[in-house]
């Protein structure tokens, strides 16, 4: 058999993308970039080209890629036992259970892993569905949670909503996007009203009696949305006065992603009852994590077995990249580096004024909005712009993501040891990038 990596050109490689996938599957670019290698923060096309990684598989690639330490693990672990199943227990995944028990912040305790975040956040639902008696729920507009039919319930992003989901129970509350106020007030003067709205969503719209509230600390695929800082204390107030539980969605937050803190919750001063985790987990491993109290976990009676879940190979490359984040201190370097980025990107609003409407984020979780004018006010989204951004980036070797409604928002999200060269040279490229095209 040919070897693909070494052996195909990238436009062969399109071809066979374009023939056997489904073409929903979607590439970025114009021309999508044929990745063979990674190392570190930077990745190498099939013709040789190399770029700056600043997007990691969709904030997955959480140490870097191709981590010698993470690699050994898995290496390893393949040549003495590679698949069983969780309906046999293995040394990988107690371990991995009993270290997000120690990590994971207030009483999380039991853990079911999965191979997705998709399925990390259906199991949650079952847990808080089975614990209070109760199936409504309450998710957030711009909130994406997944691909099953449940999660596209969940997800309140239509992109992403292949069909019509009307699975009952399923209720969407306002998102604190303060850039774009769905109330149109203006923070801290609005005394936070997309969360106290929350009450009346729920008596109006519910048997005043839920299930659980699922979110984000930070919004992902909605654009990097950070919420006013006393958003979760005055919403989980009010679902858990409803009988609901508090799912907290940390598949992109997670892992010391926010900086400083290995949560994205721990900002927000509020203990989860469930959390869900996936992506940076295992550095790239499938594995998707759901986490809960003891009292809501033993609740749960039915027997559950997942069949890739939490099998050797991702609970021992899970261990292995828990490990390195902790003993690499790299939410600290999150914190460090995206306090650099933050400062750039921030001079780069300065410099591009109309173009660049909002700067925000946490830690190596920054977002860039591009919007038509900002000086006149003119917030109306600048796709066009987001796309010219991201070819003139791809052409000088930076690859970046984006999100939002409208796909207007730049996601920059390089791994937890991105160092602060790295960090500059993407700055520069960005800059460089913008000045092609904006006024």
């Amino acid at each position: 058999m040919t070897d693909i990596q070494s052996a195909a050109s990238s436009a062969e490689v399109l071809a066979k993308h374009k023939e056997f996938l489904l073409p929903s599957v979607g590439n970025y670019y114009k021309d999508p970039v044929v990745l063979t290698d990674g190392d570190g923060s930077r990745v190498t096309d099939a013709e040789g080209n190399q770029y700056l990684d600043f997007f990691g598989g969709i904030l997955t690639v959480s140490v870097g890629h191709c981590d010698s330490r993470v690699n050994d693990a898995i290496k390893l672990q393949l040549d003495r036992l590679g698949h069983v199943s969780t309906l046999y227990p293995t040394l990988p995944i107690v371990e991995l259970a009993e270290r997000l028990a120690r990590i994971t912040p207030g009483r999380l305790q039991k853990s079911m892993f999965t191979a997705s975040g998709t399925e990390a956040d259906e199991t949650a639902v079952a847990l808080a569905q089975v614990y209070t008696g109760s199936i409504e729920l309450v998710a957030l507009r711009h909130g994406y949670s997944g691909r099953s039919m449940l999660a596209q319930a969940l997800t309140a992003h239509s992109a992403y909503r292949a069909v019509p989901t009307q699975i009952a129970g399923v209720k969407h509350g306002l998102s604190p996007y303060c850039y774009r106020c769905p109330l149109k007030q203006t923070y801290p003067s609005c005394d936070v009203a997309c969360a106290t709205d929350l009450e009346e969503l729920i008596r109006t719209t519910t048997t005043g009696k839920i299930a659980g509230f699922l979110a984000e600390p930070i919004q992902g695929v909605g654009g990097f949305i950070v919420p006013p800082k006393e958003y979760f204390e005055i919403a989980v107030d009010i679902i858990r006065k409803a009988g609901g539980v508090f799912i907290c969605d940390e598949v992109q937050t997670g892992f010391g992603r926010t900086g400083s803190k290995m949560f994205g919750i721990e900002h927000w001063n509020v203990e989860p009852d469930i959390m869900t985790m996936a992506k940076g987990v295992a550095n790239g491993m499938p594995l998707g994590v759901t986490i809960a109290t003891p009292e809501i976990a033993d609740a749960f009676k039915a027997p559950q077995i997942s069949t890739f879940g939490g099998n050797p190979i991702s609970s021992a490359a899970a261990n292995a990249t828990l490990q390195v984040i902790e003993e690499d201190n790299l939410a600290d370097n999150a914190q460090v580096q995206g306090d650099r980025l933050r400062a750039g990107l921030e001079e780069l609003k300065v410099r591009f004024p109309k173009n660049v409407g909002d700067v925000r984020g946490m830690g190596l979780m920054q977002a860039m909005e591009m919007v038509v004018d900002e000086t006149a006010m003119n917030r109306t989204p600048n796709t066009d712009a987001t796309a010219k951004l991201f070819e003139a980036c791809k052409a000088r070797g930076l690859l970046i993501g984006k999100g939002g409604l409208n796909g207007n928002v730049l996601r920059i999200a390089p791994a937890l040891n991105v160092s602060a060269n790295d960090v500059d040279e993407a700055l520069r490229i960005l800059g460089e990038s913008l000045a092609t095209f904006a006024s």
